[in-house]
């Protein structure tokens, strides 16, 4: 099983989508690991988005981020990191296929409702940004059997 980062956005936040986002997710089988709901302080914001540093962009993408609560989440299942980036669609919404979470809830790339992980790689490194070890918890859901061969 592997695990993946989720961060839904402070936009995604205020619009009330926590619950209808977490239950896409649910429905499809993943298990949710860990998730906490709080403003992020600078430091970690940068560490996530250090690729971005060097970037016209990245002043603005700061403050956004900070400028509000975002719901952290990992989440656990076969490929998770392949399946969550396929659901939660491409980056700019208006190239987000219909039925993505960015397809179905976004109209501008600086306010997209979320983040995840993009790789097997960063999934690990933004863990562990946002999450001690023991704050993830392991546990089998009950219709584990019927969800993998």
């Amino acid at each position: 099983m592997e695990r993946t980062f989720v961060m839904i956005k402070p936009d995604g936040v205020q619009r009330g989508l926590i619950g209808e986002i977490v239950s896409r997710f649910e429905a499809k089988g993943l298990k949710l690991a860990a998730a906490r709901l709080e403003v992020l302080p600078e430091d970690r914001v940068v560490e996530q988005y250090r690729e971005h540093m060097e970037k016209l962009f990245f002043p603005g993408l700061a403050a956004y981020i900070m400028s509000g609560p975002c719901f952290l989440m990992a989440w656990e299942g076969k490929d998770a990191v392949a399946v969550v980036r396929r659901m939660v669609g491409a980056t700019n919404p208006a190239e987000a296929a219909p039925g993505s979470i960015r397809g179905d809830f976004g109209l501008d790339i600086g306010r997209n409702v979320i983040h995840a992980s993009d790789s097997p790689e960063s999934a690990v490194r933004e863990l562990g940004i946002h999450f001690a070890p023991g704050e993830l918890v392991d546990y089998s859901r009950i219709d584990e059997p019927v969800i993998y061969e």
